[in-house]
């Protein structure tokens, strides 16, 4: 399930519980997959109300966007933009080339920080853009590099 949170008066909102996350390129061709850059958008109307249907998507676990700029088509289901965060909970059900896509994907935006957890394991596996990032785990309070803080102690493994 994709949750798309938006920061707004200080508190964390959940906008639509089924969002997809938008991208160029096919995954046949991967030196033209990047998330989309909105701010790079001459009409962001225009795009939300065309352009957005015909792209490729992903449906993380979890996305955040606190800062960066972002649209949304009219039914609210598919999103464009570089999220400040991206979360995946990866279980048997995602295959060695979903995972490969959906990191190299996100490595595509310089301001997307992306964090991946084992279903097996407490540790978090975190990036920005393509920086490995120190390893975080679900025993603490995870905190991101723009200071969103998640507390998510109660799925940590005992």
């Amino acid at each position: 399930m994709s949750l798309l949170l938006l920061k707004q008066y200080n508190t964390l909102h959940a906008l639509s519980e089924e969002c997809s996350l938008v991208h160029w390129g096919k995954i046949t061709e991967p030196s033209s997959v990047r998330l989309v850059d909105v701010n790079k958008i001459e009409d962001l109307r225009k795009f939300a109300e065309s352009t957005i249907e015909d792209l490729y998507y992903v449906q993380p676990d979890l996305m955040v966007f606190k800062s960066n700029l972002y649209v949304e088509n009219k039914r609210q289901t598919k999103t464009a933009g570089q999220p400040d965060l991206v979360v995946e909970v990866w279980s048997d059900g995602n295959s060695k080339e979903d995972r490969e896509f959906k990191q190299y994907l996100y490595s595509t935006s310089g301001i997307t920080e992306h964090w991946y957890i084992e279903q097996d394991s407490n540790d978090v596996v975190c990036y920005l853009g393509k920086e490995r990032l120190r390893d975080q785990s679900l025993t603490d309070i995870l905190v991101s590099r723009r200071g969103l803080r998640f507390d998510l102690r109660y799925l940590a493994l005992k």
